[in-house]
């Protein structure tokens, strides 16, 4: 007897069953700009002390309000739907538990007033206002007993000295500080610190415990609830060096920081104190090479909580370090690690030095959250994912939370490639490739090159809105990790040390390269470009080739001397060219602006009116010179905003900008189309 009948009925069911979800791919959207605004941005996860619970933040964006608004959540352990803790109408952050896990506590600013503590019973009720500190609070921590907080409190802004007296904003700044200025805080004055107090929540008595002409930070209880470690550089003049060291002071001490212990004296940065659970040892991560400012690596570390000889633990790992936390019998440390385009968890044993990854491979994550049994929570994202809450126990790692689940169910994502690739002297590169979402292999398209700020940053496995959206336009987007980024050593990182825009331009180049190779892009129809120092390498790229057919720079710098004593990186820039009046040949070597007359590349220049990180003066310097020498050019700046735009219509402006810059000279003013791979 025939079997054919069989068969044909069992492909029958296959495809009956296999045709909704073909559909359902059939019938996703492309990426849009609004999806911007409506993806969802988890943050800061937190383990209830009994392991039942994991309480996190959810960013949202109103774009017509032009606000965005943080609250707090929490959902099971075991899954399920998440229980909203804090109403809509204000932003709430920094969830943190009561140590008998009855409280959920957070900080916020409601009703116009200032940012304060506030309490909420896990069973229900109403959000009880804790603290009532007149200038508000910049941070808080719950003690072990659970009778007392940590607040972090900026020193008051002065009274005026008569009533009718003019405001402070309408005064001159008078400025005596060699550090006088940050982008988003604007000109420093006066002599305002961030200290650190103890409030205790029966009696509302606040004390201050440190005081001086020094900021505190990172404050962390010891598990005795007797001391408190944190973070300060308490040299002469902090603003000419980026030394910090840990402290201990008492938690009862009145002699508000006059009885200090400094438990590190290494002349670079030691931060992220945390305390071993018998409160004998303090770790740590630690920067051996101040001088290499940001191209250092950030190492691991651990010191007798008395102060001693520090242990070096991850010397010979030769990556970045965060967060270090003991775990619950102290024989181990978690760390997160970053590593070549990856973020890992660390688990490092004490005794062996051993090291394990429990979570591990192509993701990147991070706001790693302890619990009890071994229990961690964890932001994890990858390039088809936006952040969530993942929790590893028992040693698997399973996704808790789904914010974005329906968003992205009906959108077509990019396929991403992970490669690597040899620049121009061998050394081997990495990078990501993002395709068209309609992606024909027997086609090629126009290709973006698009440059990671930094310079020491790193584009990772984690979810890239703006290359998805390149990609949902038709284009081949490459990213690439040229020397100078972060996840790949000290070396790798120092290589440009006082030399931008030579190898770091051949990686970014030999990534382009490889994706003509690969028969991805189309070589007639290339652009290129970047934010901050993505933007800087831009400037360096089109000085030094006309193979582009368009390029963005965004909040970038071109003439580096004029810089000096209008950006708020004075010490930066003294370490890596010296100073400009002692050292100028260094300065002008690697300007852009030196070589301007030999761009062109049509060229949008971006950038916030009052970003004192990368300020616009260069920008307006590079739009002034390539519309001297008649080349196609256009300066967009964005009224009051930092280096980073806050705005979300300023957001959405830019992408608006960036896409139809690219249509118009990548593509000559039609939407991204590909051509066949036969033509080249």
């Amino acid at each position: 007897m025939s079997i054919r009948p069989a068969r044909l009925l069992a492909s029958s069911v296959l495809l009956a069953a296999l045709l909704p979800a073909l559909l359902a791919a059939q019938s996703r959207r492309a990426l849009a700009i609004d999806d911007l605004f409506a993806i969802k941005r988890v943050g800061d996860p937190q383990i209830s002390p009994d392991g039942m619970w994991v309480a996190y933040t959810v960013s949202t964006t109103n774009l017509e309000e032009e606000e965005t608004e943080t609250r707090i959540w929490m959902i099971s352990s075991r899954g399920g739907e998440p229980i909203p803790m804090t109403a809509e109408g204000y932003s709430a952050s920094r969830p943190r538990w009561s140590p008998d896990g009855k409280y959920l506590s957070f900080a916020a600013a409601k009703d116009e007033g200032k940012r304060q503590v506030w309490t909420l019973n896990r069973l229900g009720g109403e959000a009880q206002q804790l603290t009532d500190v007149k200038q508000g609070i910049s941070d808080y921590s719950w003690s072990p007993d659970g009778t007392r907080l940590l607040l972090s409190i900026r020193d008051a802004e002065e009274e005026p000295e008569e009533e009718g007296k003019e405001p402070e904003t309408c005064k001159p700044w008078v400025i005596d500080r060699l550090q006088f200025k940050r982008d988003g805080v604007g000109y420093i004055t006066g002599n305002r610190h961030t200290h650190l107090y103890v409030f205790h929540i029966e009696t509302r008595e606040l004390t201050q415990i440190t005081s001086g002409d020094h900021d505190e930070s990172q404050g962390v209880w010891s598990p005795d609830g007797k001391h408190i470690a944190f973070v300060s550089n308490r040299t002469d003049n902090p603003d000419a060096n980026s030394n910090s060291d840990i402290w201990v002071v008492a938690a009862d001490n009145t002699g508000k920081g006059r009885m200090l212990l400094q438990v590190t004296t290494n002349p670079g940065a030691d931060r992220s104190p945390t305390w071993s659970p018998d409160g004998r040892w303090i770790a740590y991560t630690t920067v051996l090479d101040p001088d290499l400012i940001w191209y250092a690596t950030r190492h691991l570390a651990v010191t007798p909580a008395q102060g001693g000889m520090p242990q070096l633990l991850t010397v010979e790992l030769d990556r970045n370090v965060s967060a270090p936390q003991f775990d619950k019998d102290g024989r181990a440390i978690y760390f997160g690690l970053e590593d070549s385009g990856e973020n890992h968890l660390v688990r490092m044993e004490l005794t062996s030095r051993r090291m394990s990854r429990p979570i591990e491979g192509q993701l990147s994550a991070r706001s790693f959250g302890h619990g009890p049994n071994g229990m961690i929570a964890a932001l994890v994202s990858r390039t088809d994912l936006p952040a969530e809450v993942f929790l590893l126990q028992g040693g698997r790692l399973q996704q808790l939370t789904a914010a974005n689940k329906e968003l992205l169910s009906g959108i077509r994502l990019a396929q991403v490639k992970n490669v690597t690739f040899p620049s121009k002297d061998g050394t081997e590169i990495e990078g990501f490739i993002y395709l068209p979402t309609d992606y024909d292999e027997s086609l090629r398209y126009p290709t973006l090159l698009r440059i990671h700020g930094g310079p020491v940053s790193q584009y990772s496995h984690s979810f890239s809105f703006d290359s998805q959206l390149f990609a949902a336009h038709g284009y081949v987007v490459v990213m690439t990790n040229p020397r100078g980024s972060s996840g790949y050593g000290q070396d790798f990182s120092r290589a440009i040390w006082a030399d931008w825009g030579n190898k770091d331009y051949e990686d970014v180049m030999a990534g382009v390269d490889y994706a003509i190779e690969q028969g991805y892009a189309d070589p007639d129809r290339l652009g290129v470009g970047g934010w901050s120092y993505g933007g800087i390498l831009t400037d360096h790229v089109i000085t030094k080739t006309d193979r582009f057919k368009a390029a963005i720079t965004g909040a970038s710098e071109v003439l580096y001397v004029a810089n000096y004593g209008h950006d708020h990186y004075q010490l930066q820039w003294e370490k890596e060219l010296g100073l400009p009046w002692e050292s100028r040949e260094a300065w002008e070597r690697i300007s852009p602006f030196n070589m301007v007359e030999n761009i062109v590349t049509p060229t949008l220049i971006m950038g916030g009116e009052d970003d004192w990180n990368v300020p616009i003066q260069n920008s307006e310097q590079l739009y002034q010179a390539l519309k001297r020498l008649g080349r196609e050019t256009q300066l967009v700046v964005y009224p009051g905003q930092s280096h980073s735009l806050r705005v979300p219509s300023y957001q959405k402006d830019r992408l608006e900008r960036y896409l139809a810059w690219y249509d118009k000279y990548v593509n000559g003013g039609d939407s991204a189309a590909a051509s066949p791979t036969s033509s080249f």
